[in-house]
């Protein structure tokens, strides 16, 4: 089970999957493995070894291009809907209600109270 608090996981949004699967493969050794998505760019898990240790995918479809490339976390909650509120109370919100993902969780994106974005999820049972 994942522990609440701890970042969970980073995705790597770019302009150019290629060029960073060549860098991260060059410099730390990753290798990428394809998951095609329905409807959308494919999405890259990086793995070091047999582990998976981050993901990429293109941004030029999800996010406006005046956005650069940039890394994006993912922060593993006990309980989603009640740390959803326990933000909002104290000055961050919602950008994306909590979704879905089959096998990985439930995920909300959100804005803290600084105004850094960043995914918030429950992670589902391995």
């Amino acid at each position: 089970m994942a522990l609440h608090g701890k970042f969970y996981w980073n995705e790597l949004m770019t302009d150019d999957v290629e060029k960073a699967k060549a860098f991260y493969g060059a410099t730390l050794g990753w290798s990428f493995s394809e998951m095609p998505s329905e409807g959308g760019p494919s999405y890259y898990v990086a793995h070091l070894g047999d582990e998976p240790v981050a993901g990429l995918m293109d941004k030029t479809d999800i996010l406006p291009p005046e956005v650069p490339p940039h890394w994006f976390p993912y922060i593993n909650v006990d309980d989603l809907e009640a740390r959803l509120k326990l933000l909002e109370a104290n000055g961050g919100h919602v950008i994306r209600p909590p979704f879905e993902v089959p096998g990985i969780g439930r995920i909300a994106i959100v804005v803290d109270a600084t105004g850094a974005a960043m995914g918030w999820m429950t992670a589902a049972e391995m």
